[in-house]
């Protein structure tokens, strides 16, 4: 990463990627993968994990299977990923064609600012030139995040902007935020509680919409939690694949919540099958590649706010 990252209880200074590549004749398919880190979902047992199932994928396998046979986390979304460029190609067709789309958007994301002081954080959002909607990292302490969300409001005051928590509150800790969010215009709340400590928000008027991450990785969880949360995000990595985020997104609406994507700050390659994901999202967090020291070649593009990413990147060509 091009420089270290806070959030509440986790520092990022690198953030180490795996990467699938399925060949058949002149086709490839590829899928990264950063894994889940408060999962433990890290490089070396997602190899582990995919090489394992090695005989099967060289045997052939579809993405079906695939659900059936790997749990939610980074391998499977690195290879269920590279399977769905792989029939794009086969097929000669864009995955957003095969995903149902009859076309694509730029789609405004946020950009994302790490916690700091107060005045950092301004002087960082203020530095987006391009952005329209940011989202604000915060570490747990009321009173501080409180006037780090107003020095930025302060800098920033046409911008939408979201707050993202970590699981850094409690039933006692969040309703003493809750005040200078609502003052400052906050339009999201992220994951306020602890991932298995949902029942803190119990009681707690939601003066603005609270949205899970980590409390809720795939469609089982949704089903268990969905009504503490207004917003599902749904992460490719957390669900495992594009296969899941699409169902979880379905199955989102129809349950009356709104959905967003988010990333865990992987390359351009790991963000295309997001973007296929966010055409059918309401909120829109795909900032990681602007983090890395290098992304790869060709990229998606920032402009004026908003994503943009082209077939090139990830779909029906072949590589060398």
């Amino acid at each position: 990463m091009s420089a270290p990252f806070r959030i509440a209880g986790h520092v990022f200074e690198a953030m180490p990627a795996t990467v699938v590549t399925l060949r058949q004749g002149p086709h490839v398919g590829r899928g990264e993968a950063a894994g889940v880190y408060y999962n433990h979902d890290h490089p070396e047992t997602m190899i582990a994990t995919l090489e394992a199932l090695r005989p099967r994928i060289e045997a052939g396998l579809d993405r079906e299977q695939l659900r059936t046979l790997l749990p939610a986390g980074g391998a499977r979304n690195a290879l269920d990923c590279a399977l769905w460029e792989l029939e794009s190609q086969q097929r000669g067709v864009p995955v957003w064609q095969l995903a149902g789309l009859d076309s694509v958007r730029g789609l405004l994301t946020t950009f994302t600012v790490g916690a700091d002081e107060p005045a950092v954080m301004a002087e960082r959002a203020a530095a987006y030139r391009q952005a329209r909607a940011l989202k604000l990292k915060l570490t747990g302490d009321p009173d501080l995040d409180g006037a780090r969300v107003r020095a930025v409001r302060l800098r920033c005051p046409d911008a939408w902007i979201g707050v993202d928590a970590n699981q850094g509150y409690d039933a006692a800790t969040l309703p003493l935020l809750l005040p200078a969010l609502v003052e400052t215009g906050v339009s999201l709340l992220e994951q306020p509680c602890v991932r298995g400590r949902e029942s803190d928000l119990d009681g707690i008027e939601r003066a603005l919409p609270f949205a899970a991450d980590e409390s809720i990785l795939d469609l089982a969880e949704l089903e268990q939690r969905h009504h503490r949360f207004d917003v599902i995000n749904i992460k490719l990595d957390k669900c495992g694949g594009l296969s899941e985020g699409l169902l979880m997104a379905r199955r989102a609406r129809e349950l009356g919540k709104q959905v967003m994507v988010g990333n865990m700050c992987g390359t351009s390659l790991a963000a295309a099958p997001a973007f296929v994901l966010g055409q059918f999202c309401d909120v829109v967090d795909l900032d990681g590649p602007i983090f890395l020291r290098q992304d790869r070649s060709p990229s998606v593009r920032y402009e004026d706010g908003y994503i943009h990413c082209g077939d090139e990147v990830w779909g029906p060509r072949t590589h060398a």
